[in-house]
């Protein structure tokens, strides 16, 4: 009877708790809503081109793609992983497939074997953090230079023109249905996929975990250490993914590009309530970070802000997540 009572007690003190966080997962996500909608209402009277529709298309579809690495970030950081290399590996997956596509592989394979690559390095990535026992910010830190690495040596320095696409690979990036571009549409049903597999899937609640309390998770039967490998592939998979895309997008591969894209990344989820200790984000929250991000630059830009003040805004946006993130953290914990 004793035990029964405890164990009644312990439940009815964590059920306000869990609902605390819900609530608190909410209101972050209803108030970036509030915050977009104060940029929108404010852009559309201080500039006459933020409400066009061209603006509109070149900022959805720069958030698009990124977007898809933020998905695969989201959940790394819910695991407690983080990967500071996904700007090299899209950049990776993009140079990779340019250079067996000009080799004489089709399209299709090449990419096939591009996003196959980057998943070997998520996977490469995941063992040195459970096996050998590194932590993911200095493995992330060493695979990002050694993917950029790998890029600059595949092409010389030099960007790859892939002129020759045939137009039916060139669609993924550059297509549209009716007047919607496809990497939209494409991206509307990733994000609700992830996220109702996130929210639903027993599969993913031993992601959250995991990232709360890897020794309790592991204790209760999850085998934290193929959860910390599968996160840590599937982000990676995703930016090669996200590679191939701009790869169809621009009709070339670059070797510097992604430089600083790990940054915008881990800031729209941050932004969007992943926590930097685990166990906590959304797809959506994190999607709505990418979304202000986005927005801001855009604003930054048709107001003629300087670049560099640019770069000293988002920073400024990183860090007062951060901060808040830790707040959150500290109060949870009190």
């Amino acid at each position: 009877m004793t035990e029964l009572r405890l164990q009644d007690a312990g439940t009815a003190r964590s059920q306000p708790r869990t609902g605390v966080a819900r609530r608190l997962a909410r209101q972050r996500e209803a108030g970036l809503v509030l915050i977009l909608v104060l940029l929108f209402v404010a852009m559309s009277f201080a500039s006459p081109y933020f409400l066009t529709w061209e603006n509109m298309r070149a900022m959805t579809m720069a958030f698009a793609v990124e977007g898809i690495v933020v998905v695969g970030m989201t959940i790394l950081l819910i695991s407690g992983g983080i990967d500071l290399s996904v700007g090299s590996v899209v950049a990776f997956a993009m140079v990779l497939a340019g250079w067996l596509f000009l080799a004489g592989i089709d399209p299709w394979t090449a990419s096939a074997l591009a996003i196959l690559a980057c998943a070997g390095i998520g996977l490469a990535m995941g063992l040195c953090v459970t096996r050998i026992g590194l932590h993911h910010f200095i493995v992330s830190l060493a695979f990002m230079v050694i993917a950029r690495g790998a890029c600059l040596l595949l092409t010389g320095g030099r960007p790859i023109g892939l002129f020759t696409l045939p137009p039916e690979f060139k669609f993924i990036g550059q297509g549209s249905i009716g007047v919607i571009p496809f990497v939209i549409v494409f991206f509307v049903i990733f994000v609700l996929a992830f996220d109702f597999l996130l929210r639903r899937s027993t599969a993913f609640r031993k992601v959250f975990y995991t990232g709360s309390n890897p020794k309790a998770a592991a204790y209760s039967g999850i085998r934290t250490q193929r959860v910390v490998v599968a996160t840590t592939v599937l982000c990676s998979t995703l930016a090669g993914v996200a590679g191939i895309i701009y790869m169809a997008r621009f009709g070339s591969a670059q070797p510097t590009f992604g430089v600083g894209m790990e940054l915008n990344v881990i800031a729209a989820a941050v932004i969007g309530g992943a926590s930097l200790t685990g166990g906590q984000g959304t797809i959506l929250g994190a999607i709505l970070g990418a979304i202000l991000l986005s927005v801001v630059s855009s604003s930054l830009a048709l107001l003629d802000v300087s670049v560099y003040w640019q770069d000293i805004i988002r920073g400024s946006i990183l860090l007062a997540a951060v901060s808040f993130d830790l707040y959150l953290h500290r109060r949870k914990s009190r």
